[in-house]
């Protein structure tokens, strides 16, 4: 029998059962305001690119409940109340969600996704806005990573089969995408990418054919546009590069190549082989030929592969980045910051799990001359920002750590997504979403993009947002700061 995906329940048990005792109790119409929001950058990284939104909204415009999803809720949980059930048939979000853009690049503790409706439809979007979040905004992360490392070489992604399910894959091959990933190997995500897939052949059809030269020639009859062709089924050096010149001469000769053409090496010392494999098809005659290199590649193997003098045009990743494998989970989190109109705050043993209260807006400061990105801080929705004079900020934390910004500009991260349950956002391209991520990195310094040890970005929050959550922490009696503020406006 087969059970045909439903977005709509993709949710943890909880979010329905506070619901049912949210309607019960008359808290169902209670505003509240969420953020969705990460404490770390993943892979211990500098920065984070947000991805996923596109999918957010598809689910909050499609978000119902059918009868047959109230009948499997009654047949299985006699719990809720026939009031639940019926308000759960007539589901619809009525409330508003502010959003960094896809191709955004965020950082710890700043919201990227904000939600404010009645609380019983706040709370149920939580886990699924979570799953696109965290899984997409984690691999666009990973892919910014590794093409920062590939520099001009294009990177593809070939990770279908490592994913962890079909569905991780097309919509990680999309992430990858935004990422700045060329292209990826899912044929599936064509109409989504409105882009081709890329690949180029397995060993088996090497081995399908009794010889390797009749592999390849067979290989280039069909795909003449593309004739890039496996070469270490057998010996690299030996075999597989002699034979695929005899095939490039031939079929050069008689015009049955044009465009993209060349090699790809999925084994061995890569920066040995490509070396050696360069100088022989130059040699040949071959110096447009290109050289593909896959074989679990991640952003550190291509720092030291182009360090140790490979001769790699373009890069196959597949299960290093499709799975984020040292990195395997965003761990990005859903906090109440306000119910009423009253701020709440998330107190912890771990000051890393201290939220920051109140609706809070995102702004970032740019260097007026350079454009370059300086930090970050957090505001209250109602607070203004004025550029015409100095700005003293200070760490949320150590908050001696000071700095005043004397000529910058400033912009608004998050944007209005939906507004009274209406979707008021029009969704870029692929292509737009790609170029944006281009923009934001630009601004970074290259301290916050190294690889290891990356400089930390700063976060701040606003004097009257810090002064917010010290009196929450003072009610509860806990004190984390280690001065008081700096003196004077903001």
């Amino acid at each position: 029998m087969q059970f045909p995906r439903k977005l709509q329940l993709a949710t943890d048990l909880y979010q329905l059962s506070m619901g049912n005792v949210y309607l019960n109790d008359g808290k169902a119409q209670e505003v509240a305001v969420f953020d969705a929001f990460i404490r770390r950058n993943p892979f211990n990284g500098g920065y984070t690119v947000a991805a996923g939104l596109e999918q957010i909204i598809d689910y909050i415009n499609g978000l119902a409940f059918t009868d047959e999803d109230i009948a499997q809720l009654h047949h299985y949980h006699p719990e809720f109340t026939d009031a639940f059930l019926d308000y759960m048939r007539h589901f619809k979000f009525s409330g508003e969600i502010y959003a960094a853009p896809e191709g955004t690049v965020i950082f710890p503790y700043e919201p990227i996704v904000r939600v404010k409706a009645p609380l019983i439809e706040a709370q149920l979007v939580e886990t699924t806005i979570l799953a696109i979040l965290n899984h997409q905004t984690l691999i666009a992360t990973k892919a910014s990573r590794i093409v920062e490392e590939a520099g001009d070489g294009p990177v593809m992604e070939f990770g279908l089969r490592r994913a962890h399910g079909t569905e991780a894959g097309y919509f990680g091959a999309r992430a990858a995408v935004i990422g700045g990933c060329a292209g990826t190997s899912v044929v599936e995500t064509e109409p989504m990418l409105d882009r081709p897939a890329m690949g180029t052949m397995s060993h088996s059809f090497v081995l399908s054919y009794d010889s390797e030269i009749e592999a390849f020639e067979k290989f280039c009859d069909y795909n003449p546009g593309n004739a890039v062709l496996l070469v270490d089924t057998y010996n690299t050096l030996d075999s597989g590069v002699p034979n695929a010149i005899k095939v490039f001469k031939k079929y050069k000769a008689e015009g049955k190549i044009h465009g993209n053409y060349g090699i790809r090496i999925d084994s061995g010392d890569l920066a040995y082989l490509t070396a050696e494999a360069r100088r022989m098809l130059d040699e040949a005659g071959f110096s447009d030929a290109k050289i593909v290199a896959s074989s679990d590649l991640d952003e550190y193997l291509i720092r030291d592969l182009k360090s140790q003098g490979a001769k790699i045009d373009s890069w196959g990743i597949g299960t290093k980045l499709i799975t984020a494998y040292d990195s395997p989970s965003l761990g990005g989190v859903y906090k109440m910051a306000e119910i009423n109109g009253k701020p709440k705050m998330k107190i912890s043993d771990d000051p890393g799990k201290i939220t920051n209260p109140g609706t809070k807006k995102v702004v970032r400061f740019y260097d007026k001359d350079n454009g370059m990105a300086l930090a970050d801080q957090l505001y209250l929705e109602d607070e203004e920002v004025d550029t015409t004079k100095p700005l003293r900020i200070f760490h949320p934390i150590h908050t001696w750590k000071q700095m005043t910004l004397k000529n910058f500009t400033a912009k608004e991260i998050l944007v209005p997504v939906f507004e009274g349950g209406k979707c008021v956002y029009d969704k870029p391209s692929i292509d737009e979403i790609r170029q944006h991520l281009r923009d934001e990195k630009a601004t970074l310094w290259p301290t916050y993009k190294r690889m290891i040890n990356p400089h930390v970005y700063h976060v701040d929050l606003s004097k009257k947002l810090w002064r917010l959550k010290q009196d929450l922490l003072d009610e509860a009696d806990v004190d984390l700061t280690e001065t008081e503020p700096p003196e004077g406006k903001e």
